[in-house]
């Protein structure tokens, strides 16, 4: 087999690697409030810091309210569902699936990242 027929389909290979590797692949960056429409009721997720300091209380509307960190440090007030995963208290980061309010964000899952 000549060595011009290989070339092509080793380039195409190696461009599907690069884009799985460099586009697809699972990040493990926090997100960014900023990226949200506060005018859109779309569920979405964002994987988040939580600020422990500040503490988890109960919402009299029947949920658990946390606070997060965004990638750009922007602090935000989360109401989330009355039960929280287990292992909420030691863990650093979170992924949040809701919509972004503005002031708050209403989370109506959230899952523990390691």
């Amino acid at each position: 087999m000549k060595p011009n027929k290989l070339i092509l389909p080793i380039l195409v290979l190696v461009v599907i690697f690069l884009l799985y590797f460099l586009y697809f692949s699972p990040k493990d960056d926090l997100g960014f409030f900023a990226d949200f429409d506060t005018n859109s009721n779309t569920n979405r997720e964002i994987m988040v810091k939580i600020l422990h300091e500040k503490g988890f209380t109960q919402d009299p509307n029947g949920g658990t309210v946390f606070y997060v960190e965004d990638g750009a440090g922007v602090q935000v007030r989360v109401v989330g569902p009355l039960s929280l995963p287990p292992g909420m208290d030691i863990t650093n980061r979170v992924t949040l699936l809701g919509h972004y309010h503005g002031d708050y964000f209403h989370a109506a899952d959230v899952r523990i990242r390691n």
